[in-house]
């Protein structure tokens, strides 16, 4: 898979490769205590200053969320390697928003992009997602994007769900 790819449009959103630009809203977004509620806590910002390139969060996956020229979240797609066996080896679907980016179904354009450039590239494969039970918006968004439970569990002190979405094949 050539890296980065084109940068996927949508009708609000563009979601492309980060550039220097995006750092200070991912750093905001990394320190964001409404953002880590479920995430185990923000990161400190000092931390955030002294560690994140000029460039952030440029690899394989990662796809920033663009709304008119600024960042408003990242994209994240990895195959899974520390989640319980049902989910190890398979593609991974992670999401992070600004709180002011909230409540606008930015998330769900924004994954459903995602995943649709992720059937065109490994069609047929299913992916995973795995948030805290107890985070509703994000449940309610595994569910419109087609994820179904395939287990709950104990970790970092917080029942999780694993849900896996189907394969679908590249139209």
């Amino acid at each position: 898979m050539a890296w980065p790819p084109e940068p996927i449009r949508t009708e609000r959103l563009v979601l492309r490769a980060s550039e220097a630009r995006d750092r200070a809203a991912f750093m905001e977004l990394l320190a964001s205590p409404e953002v880590h509620t479920y995430l185990g806590g923000p990161q400190s910002p000092a931390d955030l200053e002294r560690e994140t390139p000029a460039v952030p969060a440029r690899w394989p996956g990662s796809f920033i969320v663009d709304l008119d020229g600024a960042m408003i979240g990242q994209i994240l797609l990895r195959r899974a390697t520390k989640h319980r066996p049902a989910a190890v080896g398979k593609l991974d679907l992670g999401y992070l928003f600004l709180p002011r980016a909230w409540g606008f179904g930015y998330a769900a354009e924004a994954c459903a992009a995602a995943l649709g450039w992720l059937a065109g590239e490994f069609p047929g494969e299913p992916v995973v997602l795995t948030t805290q039970s107890a985070n509703v918006g994000s449940m309610r968004l595994a569910a419109k994007l087609g994820f179904a439970e395939v287990e709950r569990f104990e970790a970092w002190e917080a029942e999780q769900w694993l849900g896996m979405r189907p394969g679908a094949a590249h139209a």
